[in-house]
């Protein structure tokens, strides 16, 4: 990989790791689901020019706009909104790995190895060991957003590698379009305090879900995108791995998170059962002519 690919790489962790950081501090000042509102609405107003109509493909685009953004976004955040910290939230996100290897079982039908089911294994495992740490233990409803939400990801990710042909600024664009008046809806519904936290926000408070629809839209995925393109898939994903690694370390360093032996434990099981599948769910690298 070129130095400037690689730079590149890195660029989109630390893009999707404040994600994590941007997210805790957004959700301490607006209500997560008005926070998702903001975020998403952010998006579409960025993405307009890419809003268009693709004929025979609208229902597995609007499934997962649907599913991503009026669901996994909002139980993310809904998830930091319940936490105790934000390391614990980063590994456990990752969880929609294994779950898309086992979906991926009963839909694609796909076959797992002894490797895979390992790392599915480890993985679990893994959060399991976080559970017991005495901050998850505190905040159990977090941990049981997030696995849901990885779940819900791991679901749009089969319907992703059945839809082609669609770029992925139109495909945010649509999951925008559709996330923002669904979450508007839903946070009128079961949320209060909207416009208090609107009328006492400021510059910083603002920020934040315009950096999560910028910075982890825009940048993280336009740039994985981009060296999706250029390298093979075996050589792209087991670097994003870095991303909980980061935001590990961002909630250690500027949230105030502390590293027990139960999350370190636990995110290094989760973190190599993960990479496991990945590397073994990967096609070998092609030969440059």
């Amino acid at each position: 990989m070129k130095p400037g690919d690689l730079l590149l790489a890195l660029l989109a962790n630390v893009a999707w790791s404040l994600n994590f950081l941007a997210g805790k501090a957004g959700v301490e000042h607006f209500p997560p689901l008005m926070f998702t509102t903001l975020r998403f609405t952010v998006l579409i107003l960025l993405l307009w020019p890419w809003l268009r109509w693709w004929p025979g493909k609208m229902r597995p685009i609007l499934e997962i706009s649907f599913l991503l953004g009026v669901f996994h976004f909002s139980m993310i955040f809904i998830g930091l909104d319940v936490s105790g910290d934000i390391s614990s939230v980063a590994i456990a996100a990752q969880l929609y790995v294994p779950f898309s290897a086992l979906l991926a079982v009963v839909w694609l039908g796909e076959r797992l190895d002894r490797w895979r089911i390992g790392g599915i294994v480890a993985a679990f495992a893994g959060v399991m060991v976080i559970s017991f740490d005495p901050t998850v233990i505190a905040h159990l409803d977090a941990l049981a957003w997030i696995a849901g939400a990885s779940l819900v990801m791991a679901i749009a990710t089969i319907l992703m590698r059945r839809l082609s042909g669609v770029s992925v600024f139109t495909l945010q664009a649509w999951i925008g379009a559709v996330a923002a008046p669904c979450l508007l809806l839903l946070s009128l519904l079961l949320e209060q305090g909207q416009v208090e936290a609107l009328r006492t926000a400021d510059w910083l408070d603002f920020a934040t879900p315009v950096y999560s629809a910028v910075g982890a839209s825009l940048v993280g995925h336009g740039i994985v995108y981009y060296l999706l393109t250029r390298y093979p898939v075996s050589l792209i994903t087991p670097l994003l791995l870095l991303t909980p690694m980061l935001a590990v370390l961002l909630g250690v360093l500027v949230w105030g998170d502390h590293l027990t032996w139960k999350l370190l434990l636990g995110g290094f099981m989760t973190l190599i059962g993960i990479a496991v599948i990945t590397l073994q769910a990967s096609p070998p690298p092609t030969a440059e002519k």
